[in-house]
């Protein structure tokens, strides 16, 4: 145990400094919000990486696929797709270079969407970001079982974000998440044989679960898969956090470089994680894993390698680490990212448009305070990773992504639809699973996730109204053009 402890302390020690090496070289705005827009290929690659595999992956994916199986890879695939979508989408974001999405919906909409978008952030990102205390909570509490509870771990994790992220803003995630992403990568490919291993090889594994665990769909039913591909890709598709980066690019050709090399990694590590869940549900069918399933990567880290040799002990050590740096990596992302929305969208836009950069960098470390202990409010109430990761999911995939992908590639779309598309899609996702909906309407549908109801809402909105309302201007479709 103690060489748990060590390797994770060694690895908040090195974010640490990782941190305040970056701090020095935020001065402005543009430093805090989007790295002085100087982020190489490289560095875009593993922080893109980092920010979209953390808990709802880790956790809320590895619940799914030890229950489930390989049919848990309709989350990850939804995320693929929207990758490779992206490809074209990277370099028009960096040319638009703002701060944040909502600075682009007003740019190609109106102030009501930057307001509303807002909001639909603010909800989403608070939310993922409290799955992730949730995740880092459980893994203290592994790793001291009789000192920290679940809950004091989300209290300390909580601690961690806000302090990393506080610090240097942008800068200290993207250089965060280089090493994060590197550690996560190299750990997580090592472990998944030595996993095998250990079960019999891999047709031991096959031995030991259902068919259904190697099955496409498995025990799915092929709504429910699609329930798992769309919220995912429709987030990927319109991801601020995403999008923040791509304003942070050094050029174009480094935001379209930077795609490539993440379709590449994330394929590999979903895949990977996947494959270690199923194993490792071969290894421990029973016990207190079976309970709480979205603990496995981690259980298996503490559990899997021990009674080995010392270089399996190290392995399983940074197993556990690589798992909760990512965890750390994911929760700096989205709590970073709505900071810069109150901070750019309604501090500088609406409160004080001529502050200094020294009051919004103070501003936005305040602001990183605030959320974090709001999303630590809303991790005490939560306890199905994957139900909260979709919730999350739903709202931006219904608000905000349609208004996105139509801002680059539809030139009808107009103010007025914008603002319908993201009320309507972010006010079905919130009442869904209220008492309201199960009484009015019907079971078949009210069973069923959010994400039908609240996009078809969304879409049939932002395409009726253009077509009832005025043409957007040359104007403002010109930041939008072809690259």
């Amino acid at each position: 145990m103690n060489l748990y402890v060590i390797v994770l302390g060694l690895i908040v020690l090195t974010l640490l400094s990782v941190s305040l090496g970056r701090l020095g070289k935020v001065k402005t705005k543009a430093d805090y919000l989007v790295a002085g827009r100087s982020l190489p290929a490289i560095v875009l690659v593993f922080t893109l990486l980092s920010s979209w595999i953390g808990s709802g992956s880790l956790l809320g994916g590895a619940e799914n696929a030890y229950k489930h199986g390989f049919a848990a890879l309709w989350q990850g695939a939804g995320g693929w797709f929207g990758l490779l979508l992206i490809y074209f989408i990277a370099p028009r974001a960096r040319k638009f270079a703002q701060y944040t999405i909502p600075d682009l919906l007003e740019a190609r909409y109106n102030q009501t969407a930057r307001v509303l978008g807002v909001m639909a952030i603010l909800l989403t990102y608070t939310a993922i970001t409290s799955y992730q205390l949730i995740g880092g909570g459980d893994i203290l509490h592994l790793i001291f079982p009789t000192i920290i509870s679940p809950i004091l771990g989300r209290y300390i994790l909580a601690a961690f974000v806000i302090l990393f992220t506080a610090i240097a803003g942008m800068s200290s995630v993207a250089y965060m998440d280089l090493f994060i992403g590197l550690l996560a990568t190299v750990t997580l490919s090592l472990a998944l044989p030595v996993l095998i291993h250990s079960a019999g090889g891999w047709s031991a594994v096959h031995a030991a679960l259902p068919p259904t665990h190697f099955q496409i769909f498995g025990d799915l039913r092929p709504i429910q898969a699609l329930e798992l591909f769309l919220p995912t890709c429709m987030l990927l598709l319109g991801n601020q956090s995403m999008y923040q980066k791509f304003f942070s690019a050094r050029s174009e050709k480094d935001a379209a470089r930077a795609v490539i090399g993440w379709i590449i990694g994330t394929i590999i590590l979903e895949t990977v994680i996947v494959a270690i869940a199923v194993t490792g549900s071969a290894l421990f069918p029973n016990g207190e894993v079976h309970d709480r399933p979205r603990e496995i990567l981690a259980y298996c880290g503490l559990h899997a390698f021990s009674g080995g040799s010392s270089a399996l002990a190290l392995l399983g050590a940074l197993l556990m680490g690589a798992i909760f740096a990512k965890i750390i990596s994911t929760a700096n992302n989205y709590l970073f990212s709505p900071a810069t929305n109150l901070v750019n969208d309604i501090f500088v836009r609406y409160m004080q448009p001529n502050a200094s950069n020294k009051k919004v960098l103070i501003v936005s470390r305040l602001m990183v305070v605030l959320l974090g202990l709001w999303s630590l409010f809303q991790s005490l109430g939560t306890e199905s990773v994957l139900k909260k990761a979709l919730y999350a999911y739903t709202i931006y995939s219904a608000a905000l992504t349609p208004v996105i992908l139509a801002a680059f590639f539809w030139k009808r779309a107009t103010a007025s639809a914008a603002v319908a598309s993201i009320g309507i899609g972010t006010f079905i996702t919130v009442i869904w699973d209220t008492a309201f909906i199960h009484r009015n309407v019907p079971a078949v549908l009210a069973e069923r996730d959010a994400i039908f109801p609240a996009l078809l809402a969304s879409l049939i909105c932002l395409f009726a109204v253009s077509l009832f309302t005025p043409a957007p201007t040359a104007k403002q479709l010109e930041p939008f053009s072809e690259a």
